[in-house]
């Protein structure tokens, strides 16, 4: 990827939108283990199509509803922290919701759950893509 794009989701397309950069993999999605799951597991994570509008995330694939993800919120509810394993490494992170978890478990034909890495959390050595 060069400078002017960014993967908001982990997996995922790229954003060829500057301002993405802010959110280069800020969103992973993960397996019932809570696993950070790639495209070989999920192929259908390429066939998204992300964009930012009006401070989401804006996710949108064939034959699905449109799905908006906010940008910036404000981490404060502790009841929705998790942890995610990406690699060997556990990551510190916030659970999206059960709106997000059905839209990517109908469209990736798999349980799965959206999660964003938590503003505080310790750097993440993501490994190399699949």
């Amino acid at each position: 990827m060069n400078h002017t794009t960014a993967q908001p989701i982990v997996g995922a397309s790229p954003v060829a939108d500057e301002r993405a950069q802010a959110y280069d993999r800020r969103w992973l999605l993960v397996g019932p283990d809570h696993a950070c799951l790639n495209t070989e597991q999920a192929p259908g994570l390429s066939g998204l199509e992300l964009s930012l509008r009006f401070g989401y995330l804006v996710v949108r694939a064939p034959g699905m509803l449109r799905l908006d993800i906010p940008l910036d919120v404000i981490e404060d509810d502790t009841s929705v922290e998790c942890q995610a394993q990406v690699g060997r490494q556990a990551v510190r992170a916030v659970d999206e919701g059960d709106l997000a978890a059905a839209w990517f478990t109908q469209w990736l034909g798999q349980p799965c759950r959206l999660l964003k890495i938590h503003p505080d959390a310790a750097a993440v050595q993501w490994p190399d893509p699949a």
